[in-house]
């Protein structure tokens, strides 16, 4: 365990950067992915456990990570990987070609606020395709607030390649690692109603039920309540969607 770098230090796992009591590492997966991911991350990110950029590294095989800073940015030669199809992903980029074959795509991500993206843009502009594809919904990623519609968090940016490419099982896969991570966010904040919402629509009881049974409410009195609010509001959720 250490200690995060944050206003109100305390102490975390090393591997999955949540407290002791929420630590998920006994449900990380490495999940196999045909497309090489790189990340480009904001120094400041960098200290940030809700990272989704931190994520990736951690259960993206291959994955890697960038530091960028305004004093040292990496230098394409770190980045590109030889005999990739270098791809920026990018709101303001083209759109994604067609009949793409993953195991020939290298996808680098910009991790940061949409400021400090911005930023890292400026830096990687010529390095490859500028690439940029349709992300609608509503972004599961409940740790911060996205400041408009169509912004979703890092992770998500990748699932939605995922799914343009035809993944469908590393889509689902790293889907259930991005659940399993906000939701011990969620907990860790102490929010226990947002947890249960949540958990309420996740795949996550099904996928890693003796994980989400550790996490549950300790105390007898806690965990009767909790129980009791995480069948109202997954009755709710169903009503609402007719299933």
């Amino acid at each position: 365990m250490a200690r995060s770098v944050v206003l109100h230090p305390t102490l975390r796992c090393t591997r999955c950067q949540h407290i002791p009591r929420w630590c998920v590492c006994e449900g990380l997966r490495t999940v196999e992915c045909p497309v090489a991911v790189d990340v480009m991350m904001h120094s400041r990110e960098f200290f940030r456990p809700s990272s989704t950029g931190h994520l990736i590294q951690r259960v993206v095989s291959g994955a890697r990570t960038h530091v960028w800073r305004h004093d040292a940015v990496p230098a394409l030669e770190q980045v590109i990987r030889p005999g990739k199809d270098l791809w920026v992903l990018h709101p303001l980029g083209e759109p994604m070609p067609a009949g793409a074959v993953p195991e020939n795509v290298q996808l680098l991500l910009l991790d940061g606020s949409w400021g400090e993206a911005a930023d890292m843009k400026k830096d990687v502009e010529g390095w490859g395709r500028r690439v940029s594809l349709p992300m609608t919904g509503k972004s599961r990623y409940l740790l911060r607030t996205q400041q408009g519609p169509g912004q979703f968090s890092t992770m998500e940016a990748l699932l939605f390649v995922l799914n343009v490419l035809g993944l469908r099982e590393v889509h689902a896969a790293l889907s259930v690692q991005l659940e399993l991570h906000v939701y011990a966010g969620l907990r860790t904040r102490g929010q226990s109603v947002m947890a249960a919402d949540f958990l309420a629509t996740s795949p996550l009881r099904t996928a890693l039920p003796e994980v989400i049974t550790r996490m549950h409410p300790q105390s007898p009195e806690e965990k009767a309540a909790f129980s009791a609010l995480l069948v109202e509001r997954t009755a709710q959720a169903r009503a609402h969607t007719g299933g």
